[in-house]
């Protein structure tokens, strides 16, 4: 699981994106992360998808399952069908519109670790028009929204149909297009992952240019390049009980700057730690900017 200590020095937030955000992993992401249909119903994931990638229902602040890409959605009483309305003007990376099409192409095309009770359970899904679908169940299914729009699985997240199939599998695997608030630049496997702002996400525009996801595994590695500042965020375990110390030493070389979360957290990295590990029930990126403590 993902786990995070903050300690960024930066400039305060502009209008525009600016800056650069630099994460240490303990792991190396590898490229089907990149991708929702290869989502293998573990936490880690996530943590990519959440930054390229958008879903008609996902794990929020304050709800484990809430509609996102879906501008509102509901199941049927009889318990045999889910209808949803897409919010309208969503557009991807590529400035391709995000329609109902992509989003059934995407439950299609999904064979992460949910695919068979998911794809044994959905009879049909239905295209009620260009931002509204409906998805047909072979039998009564409540939890269907417990696994369509949870961690659990990642067929809910969308892609664009017509760039995929363009460029096909491996092509998107190499250069993948989401409707989130971050767009694919470059990844060099095992060395680092870079993603730049979309100012076109339909939530609101990142107020920091670009994430760099750099993969060291040694935690003593991590722990230096935490505290020279090469990097922003590593592994909490370590580097908790240092935080305070660590802090104070920066606070007299650059300016000290915490991560704002939707929710608006309080300033200490405590708390940012206590409702951002748990679970991930929120996305880091979509209101992500700079504040002072």
């Amino acid at each position: 699981m993902f786990c995070a200590v903050l300690l960024l020095a930066a400039t305060p937030s502009a209008a525009a994106p600016e800056g650069t955000l630099t994460f240490a992993l303990h792991f190396s992401p590898v490229t089907r992360w990149l991708d929702p249909a290869e989502g293998e119903s573990t936490i880690t994931p996530f943590l990519l998808l959440y930054a390229l990638h958008d879903g008609l229902l996902k794990p929020m602040a304050g709800s484990g399952s809430a509609p996102s890409l879906a501008e509102s959605w509901s199941m049927a009483k009889d318990g045999l069908s889910a209808e949803f309305i897409l919010r309208p003007g969503i557009k991807f990376h590529n400035g391709d519109p995000v329609t109902s099409d992509d989003v059934k192409f995407s439950f299609e095309r999904y064979r992460g670790g949910a695919a068979k009770i998911l794809k044994d359970t959905v009879k049909e899904i239905q295209l009620l028009g260009p931002n509204r679908l409906r998805f047909v169940l072979k039998e009564p299914w409540p939890d269907f929204p417990a696994f369509y729009g949870t961690f659990v699985a990642s067929a809910g997240w969308v892609v664009p149909r017509k760039y995929v199939e363009r460029v096909g599998e491996e092509g998107f695997r190499k250069a993948p297009i989401g409707a989130g608030p971050y767009k694919f630049v470059s990844f060099n496997p095992g060395v680092e992952l870079v993603l730049e702002a979309f100012e076109g996400y339909w939530r609101k525009a990142p107020s920091i240019k670009r994430l760099v996801f750099r993969s060291l595994p040694d935690e003593t590695t991590r722990a230096a390049a935490l505290k020279s500042g090469e990097v922003d965020k590593k592994k909490r375990e370590t580097l908790l009980f240092q935080l305070q110390r660590i802090l104070n030493e920066q606070t007299t070389q650059a300016p000290v700057y915490h991560l704002g979360f939707p929710t608006g957290l309080g300033p200490r990295v405590e708390d940012i730690l206590a409702h951002a590990i748990p679970g991930f029930y929120m996305s880091p990126y979509e209101d992500l900017k700079l504040k002072k403590p």
